[in-house]
Formats: C-alpha cells, sequence, structure tokens
C-alpha cells in the first residue's frame, strides 16, 4: 500500500470560484477544519495577491500545527519573498511555485522563448530553495506542453532543488489515459525523477478531473491536488472527498490511501458549502443529500436485507450521521456544549455562551434540532460575532394575491444610525431588496438567489444564498431563519456586509509589515 499526499486547495483554487469571497475568520474556519480532516499539505493562498491575503495565510500558517501549509507564488522574487514573509512561523513552510510551459501559453502570455522559460523556472527554484526547506515547482498547462519539452524542464527545476513537480491539467482538457501516459513518460525520460514526488492537479472542464487523478495514481503520482466538493474555478477542481473514498472501496486496485479521517469528509463539506455558499448537489458523489438514498422498490428491497447490494460506501465511513434529533427546547448548556465537542468544535466559554444564548433564541420557535441545525447556528453566530456592517432590526411585509406587496425595514447602519425605510415589489423578496437598496442607499445588483431548508419538518431553518454586486465587488451572503423572508433580509445585508469587511480588512493588511 502506498500513501499519497494529500495537497487541498480549497483556500486558494476553490476560492476563486466566480462569485466566493471568504472572509479572514471564514478562512480560518475552513483551514482548522482541514487539519481535523488530516490534509497533508494546505495551500492557503497567493500571498502577493493583497495585502489582505498576506494576512489570511499568515494567520493560518501559525494556526495549523499538524500539516504543511503553502502558498502560491509566481517564478519572481518579490512574490517569492512575500510568500515566505507569509509562510516562515508556519510548522512546516513550503512554498508552490509555477510557470507555463505550453506554447500557447509561451507565445500568447509569456512571450518567451522555451529557453528563457527555462531559464525562469530554474532561477525561481533556485532562489525559493534558500528559503524554503520544501519547494514545489508547476507546469501551468502540462497537458498541452509538448512531452520532450516538459521533460527538459522538469529536469532543469529537479537539478535546482525542487522537491515536488506537479504536473497539472489546467484547462481540464486531458483524457485519463493520456494524462497517465505523462507521468509514466516523465518517469522513463527524466533523470533525477525518482528523487522527487510528482504531483496531480486536476480540472474537471470535461468532468474528467477524478478519473484524471486517479490515473495518475496508477502511474507513479505520489501527489494529488484539488479541493472540497469539487469548487475551484470553471468547472472546479478534482473533488479530495471522491478520490479518498475511491482509493478506499478499491484498495484492491489502486494499492494507494489517503491517510485522512474518511469520518471528517461530510463536516467538511458541509462548512465548505455554507461558508463559500457553494450548495452540494444532491446527487453529489459521496457528499450528496442522495448519496445514501434508495428510491426504487428494487433497490430498497435488496437494500433491506444485505446493504452491499446496492451501497458500496457506507454512510458511516464518510461521517454521514443518522439525523438523529439530539437537542430541543430544554437542553442545558451543558449538554449544548458536550454535542458541540462531539462534532469537532472545542468553544471557549465566551463562544459557548454566545452560541447557547443563539440556540435557546431558536428553540423557543423550533422543537428540536439536528446535528445540521446546530452547525448553522455555530456558522452564524461566528458570523455574526464581531461583524461590522448594517444590523437587520425590524423587517415587516404586507403581502396579498390583489394588493401590492410592500415591505418596511429598519436597519442599523455602521455609524449605529437607524435608518428606516419602505418600499413596494412585485413579490415579497422584490419588496424586501428594494427597501433594503434604499435603506444602504448604494445600487446593490441581484444575481443569483437560492432557498433551502437546513432539515426536514414544518419547523425547518430556512437558509437563503444569495450572489450579490456591491460597490464593483461580486460577493455571496447567507442567511438563516424559520421566516423564508427574514432569512432573505438577511442573507441580502450580510453580502453587503462582506463587502464593507473586505474593504476593511485590506486597508487594516496595508498597514502589516511585510
Amino acid at each position: 500500500m502506498r500513501k499519497i499526499n494529500v495537497f487541498d486547495t480549497t483556500l486558494r483554487d476553490g476560492e476563486q470560484s466566480a462569485g466566493v469571497n471568504l472572509t479572514f475568520a471564514e478562512k480560518l474556519e475552513i483551514a482548522r477544519q482541514l487539519e481535523r480532516l488530516g490534509v497533508d499539505i494546505m495551500e492557503a493562498g497567493f500571498p502577493a495577491s493583497s495585502k489582505a491575503e498576506m494576512k489570511s495565510v499568515r494567520e493560518i500558517a501559525r494556526t495549523v500545527k499538524n500539516g504543511s501549509v503553502t502558498g502560491l507564488a509566481r517564478s519572481v522574487k518579490s512574490d517569492i519573498d512575500l510568500a515566505w514573509e507569509a509562510l516562515k512561523d508556519g510548522a512546516h513552510p513550503r512554498l508552490h511555485v509555477f510557470l507555463a510551459t505550453s506554447p500557447i501559453h509561451r507565445e500568447h502570455k509569456l512571450k518567451k522563448s522555451k529557453e528563457q522559460v527555462v531559464e525562469a523556472a530554474v532561477e525561481a527554484v533556485k532562489y525559493a530553495k534558500k528559503l524554503f526547506p520544501v519547494v514545489q515547482w508547476s507546469a501551468e498547462d502540462a497537458c498541452r506542453t509538448e512531452l520532450d519539452y516538459l521533460s527538459e524542464i522538469v529536469e532543469e527545476v529537479i537539478k535546482a532543488g525542487a522537491d515536488v513537480v506537479n504536473i497539472p491539467d489546467t484547462v481540464g482538457y486531458i483524457h485519463p489515459k493520456e494524462y497517465g501516459e505523462i507521468f509514466s513518460y516523465l518517469k522513463r525520460n527524466v533523470e533525477g525523477i525518482d528523487e522527487v514526488i510528482l504531483s496531480a492537479h486536476c480540472h474537471n472542464d470535461l468532468g474528467m478531473a477524478v478519473a484524471n487523478s486517479l490515473a495518475a495514481i496508477e502511474h507513479g503520482a505520489g501527489q494529488v491536488e484539488g479541493t472540497i466538493n469539487g469548487i475551484g474555478e470553471r468547472a472546479g477542481n478534482a473533488a479530495l472527498e471522491e478520490i479518498a473514498v475511491a482509493l478506499k472501496i478499491r484498495q484492491d486496485y489502486y494499492q494507494s490511501y489517503f491517510d485522512i479521517k474518511l469520518n471528517e469528509i461530510k463536516r467538511t463539506s458541509d462548512i465548505v458549502s455554507k461558508l463559500t455558499g457553494m450548495v452540494v448537489p444532491g446527487n453529489k458523489a459521496v457528499v450528496g443529500k442522495n448519496a445514501f438514498a434508495h428510491e426504487s422498490g428494487i433497490h430498497q428491497d435488496g437494500v433491506l436485507k444485505e446493504k452491499t447490494t446496492y451501497e458500496i460506501i457506507s454512510p458511516e465511513m464518510v461521517g454521514v450521521s443518522s439525523n438523529s434529533l439530539v437537542l430541543g427546547k430544554h437542553s442545558g448548556r451543558h449538554a449544548f456544549g458536550a454535542r458541540m465537542k462531539e462534532l469537532g468544535y472545542e468553544l471557549g466559554d465566551k463562544e459557548l455562551k454566545r452560541a447557547f444564548d443563539r440556540f435557546k433564541d431558536w428553540s423557543e420557535k423550533k422543537k428540536e434540532f439536528t446535528d445540521a441545525d446546530l452547525l448553522s447556528i455555530l456558522m452564524e453566530e461566528r458570523a455574526a460575532n464581531g461583524a461590522a456592517g448594517y444590523e437587520l432590526l425590524t423587517l415587516q411585509v404586507q403581502f396579498g394575491t390583489a394588493n401590492l406587496t410592500t415591505a418596511a425595514i429598519t436597519l442599523k447602519d455602521p455609524h449605529k444610525a437607524v435608518v428606516q425605510e419602505a418600499a413596494t415589489g412585485a413579490g415579497s423578496v422584490e419588496a424586501i431588496y428594494n427597501t433594503l437598496e434604499r435603506c444602504i442607499g448604494t445600487p446593490v445588483h441581484l444575481k443569483d438567489y437560492r432557498i433551502q431548508s437546513n432539515s426536514s419538518g414544518r419547523d425547518a431553518l430556512a437558509e437563503v444564498y444569495v450572489k450579490v454586486e456591491f460597490k464593483g465587488v461580486e460577493t455571496s451572503g447567507r442567511g438563516m431563519a424559520q421566516d423564508v423572508l427574514e432569512a432573505s433580509a438577511k442573507a441580502y445585508v450580510n453580502a453587503v456586509n462582506r463587502v464593507l469587511l473586505f474593504s476593511s480588512e485590506e486597508q487594516e493588511a496595508v498597514q502589516l509589515p511585510v
């Protein structure tokens, strides 16, 4: 059995998903959960992209003790220097430096000859090795690069000191058979290839990211890169949870494994989904809500007689609970805290009190709470705690099928002044959003709106996700309430506040020494 290193890039490549903008606190929340999951390497971000990004990478590197935190850098000294400043305090700092190698990138983006690209790659790796104990080099768009040239540049960066060489399918172009053959070709033709770890990084434009990653493992890759839930630019990255479970279920074939806690997969998926606002499709492998559902009578009959007739993955393997009702109105703080601890959350006294108070408020309206409800309550509390910006004080909606819908809202603005407005709309949500826009006084363009229940039952909590453009920034927002209209208003306000918070974080980060 061969251990395959898990390189998680949810916080870097995953955050590049359209409309996803994680706050500093949210990035730390995801990083802590990835540490609980047990990933080997966590790509925390691209330090040179902004001061705020550098701050978050630095704090994640200082926070994570089990595993290696890395950051992305272009093949330029200034990027590498900034990455070192961000990562040097980490337990196991490493750098991920990249340079494009394909003809189309050399000609149109880099405007460099083959020789110039090799020279730039070698210079970057040599410089990085003066700072970092581990350097990973990536050949951007490797799968559309001439094989003989790819072999040449890989050999040169190995000589320069690269410890890991990544062969990414940057545009999700290649077929699994072709991808595996690239790794075999490099194994046969590159001097010193056995001295480094080969890594696979696949995008899902043609729906083959997971298949390509598994093909790479078959052909000698010792590391696989991907994201939780397969999020990422365009159609996303390889879904790490799918690869992990495939290796577990088909150990007989792959003779390889990810050394992660499989029973943390569902919780990690849920946290990433809630914080990014990217809902997991019901038919998503491993973590979708239908992954263990059987509607066909034949399937149901078979599963009742013997689960393995139609269920090759047990729900317990990936941490899917039976969603049993665990807490209610009369549950005390001790029981609440104990359940949170069982779910993997160590809450300090102050945070426990705030979360429990929020739980008690909800329990006046909702009788029983599932683990999913508790996670939502905790995420809402952490998002609300210390958040600057607008605060929703009151909401009133007048609706009738024969009347014009009207919404009246009272907000507290960032300067603590109370603002009251009313407006109409073709429906309740439109009336609410027209009113909120009046309160804020700046155009807010709604680009997407989604609603879902958090659990079953008439008293289920409603969760609303929106995507908006505010002050030239596209971002997402989320809100939770028993009333869908209140949740809709909260999501809108949350999205606006996130833009204000990003601006505040960037201003604060500018003051940091670099």
